[in-house]
Order: C-alpha cells, then structure tokens, then sequence
C-alpha cells in the first residue's frame, strides 16, 4: 500500500454569512492523498473543491482539523517554518492570465520561487528557468516576453513551471484545463502527466469535467455540499458508482457509442443553501433512493470495499458486487 503524502482529517473551512452568520465551505473532510498519484476532485460548482485545495495548501486558513504532509501537521506551522513547507507545495491555478503578472517578463515570474523559496542565486536562477520552459515546451527564449504576447495554452505552461520551480512535492490543479481549447487542453494534460509520471508528483487535480478526469486520475474524490462522499479507484467509479449523486454526474456525461442505452438520471432541486443545509444526509433532498433514515441520520463516510469507500445509507455497490466484478 502507498503511503499518503497529504492526509486531511476533519478539515473544516467557515466563511462569513448573512446576517452575522457563519457558512461552512467545507464539513468534517478527511481525505488521503498517495504519494505519486494523481487524485480527482470533482462536483457542482460551489460544492467546496477549490476551497480544499487552497485549504490543503494553507493558501485558505481552516477553522479546524488537521492536515499532514509527509507526516508534518501544516495547521500549526508559523512564520519561517510553513514558508520553507510551502516551497514543497504548489498551485496551478484556472485563469493562465489573472495569475500572471502582466508587467513582469516570464524570467522573473518563474525565477520568483527559486529566489524567494529555494535562496538560489540570480545565475542559479536563470539556468534553472531556461530548463524549465524548455521542459514545458517554450524554451528558453520565452523567458524575455510578457503574458499578453502567449496564447492562453503556452500561458498555462508557464504556470506550469512556475508551480515546479521550487521542485514541489506536491501539486494542486485547479481547473487548469477549463479555460482552454480542447485541443489545448490535450496539450496541458499530456504535459501534467508526463511531470507527474517523470518527476514523481503528487498531484489533486480539480475539475467538473469528468471527461477530462477520467483522463489524468488514478482515483476519484466526489464533494457535495462541503463533503467528500465517494471516493474510488478510476476505474471503479467509471464502470460503477457507488453514490446516487456519483451515478447522476456520470449519466450527465456525453457518450458517443454506437448502441449505447444509458439513461441519463436528472437530478431534482437545486445545490441547497449552504448557510441551511438539509438535516441527516445533505443529498437528501435530491436523492431518488432517500428513505426516512436519511433524513434522521447524517451517514459516515464508510469503507465499502479496500480502497473504496461512500458516505451512504444505500450504497448502490455493496462490497460483494465490487469483489465480484474484480474477480
């Protein structure tokens, strides 16, 4: 078994409301993220995934909870301590243009971690920065433009390397991909899964495009309302999901085959109100299988099958079935 090398434990994030009143972004989480996989985080918008990542990152403080990083608790680093941490966490982030100083040249922005975090002279620097933007395919002659003069694709490339600039240990994409073309987007995942494979990244890979997670993963997290509520191998989740939101998010997903019968499950209602969550299960009032337990009792997020595990009172695969299609 791999160790984890991020592990969050009743990771809980709250954010000012109406009237005085306090939102919970994220509730309880616990998650273990494996040293060199790739770990999909997928869900409806305002479900909370760009709120964890930050989180994990310390980028966004958490009210409470506990988060390790190769068994270092983050939560109680201060001062010079969580800067020299931060250096082995990085962040990809959606817009490849709002992240990048527009006034800089692209040296200065990919030198900034190596100087900043790593205490690497200015030859140091320069050297390091021209193998990098030659390694995300720009090469070395990028490094004298500003921003506006690259497409939105190269622009995500040299997010890219100044993410890998303090040679991290762990990485978060969060919706890298979402605002370019497809054909870029080809493009940046190969990329992300060449550094990933090369270099031995961890990565959390953020997005509500299963298609394109289904691509990069090695596992899938599911959120809802703030919750981790079905976590799978790839391969799993895609043939059978264990969760009735699971299996409605697959069913939204577009499949050209030939023959293909599946029918697509819509979900009632709206996100609810994060400020006034449902009481017992939180899906519940959208959920087609909700009986009255769910409404009494909040379920736990469980372990169903090795490595698989849903927060469900009715999982719709129980672990004979996982071993029986595994056999």
């Amino acid at each position: 078994m791999t160790a984890a090398l991020i592990q969050a434990r009743e990771l809980r994030v709250e954010y000012p409301g109406r009237a005085g009143g306090r939102v919970r972004a994220l509730r309880d989480v616990d998650l273990d993220i494996l040293q060199g996989e790739t770990l999909g985080l997928v869900g409806e918008s305002g479900c909370g995934k760009s709120t964890l990542g930050r989180a994990l990152l310390r980028v966004i403080e958490p009210a409470s909870g506990r988060i390790e990083f190769d068994g270092t608790d983050l939560t109680r680093l201060r001062g010079r301590r969580l800067r020299r941490t931060r250096a082995e966490l990085q962040m990809v982030f959606q817009d490849p243009f709002g992240s990048l100083n527009p006034r800089r040249r692209i040296a200065d922005i990919v030198a900034e971690p190596l100087l900043r975090a790593r205490g690497a002279t200015r030859a140091e620097a320069a050297k390091a920065v021209a193998e990098l933007l030659d390694l995300v395919g720009l090469g070395a002659e990028a490094g004298g433009r500003r921003p506006h003069e690259f497409s939105g694709g190269q622009r995500q490339r040299i997010g890219i390397a100044r993410a890998l600039a303090s040679s991290p240990q762990f990485v978060v994409a969060d919706e890298a991909v979402s605002a370019l073309d497809v054909s870029i987007q080809a493009q940046v995942l190969n990329l992300l899964s060449d550094l990933v494979r090369d270099r031995g990244l961890t990565m959390l890979f953020i997005s509500h495009d299963l298609g394109v997670v289904r691509h990069i993963a090695d596992r899938i997290a599911v959120m809802y309302l703030g919750q981790i509520i079905e976590v799978a191998s790839r391969d799993d989740f895609f043939a059978a999901p264990a969760h009735p939101y699971s299996r409605a998010l697959l069913s939204s997903v577009p499949v050209l085959r030939p023959g293909d019968t599946r029918q697509q499950e819509v979900l009632e209602g709206e996100l609810p109100d994060p400020a006034n969550p449902p009481e017992g299960c939180l899906f519940r009032t959208r959920c087609p299988i909700a009986i009255e337990r769910c409404r009494t009792h909040a379920p736990e997020l469980r372990e169903i099958a090795p490595g698989r595990s849903v927060r469900c009172h009715l999982p719709l695969v129980s672990s004979e079935q996982h071993l029986a299609s595994s056999d």
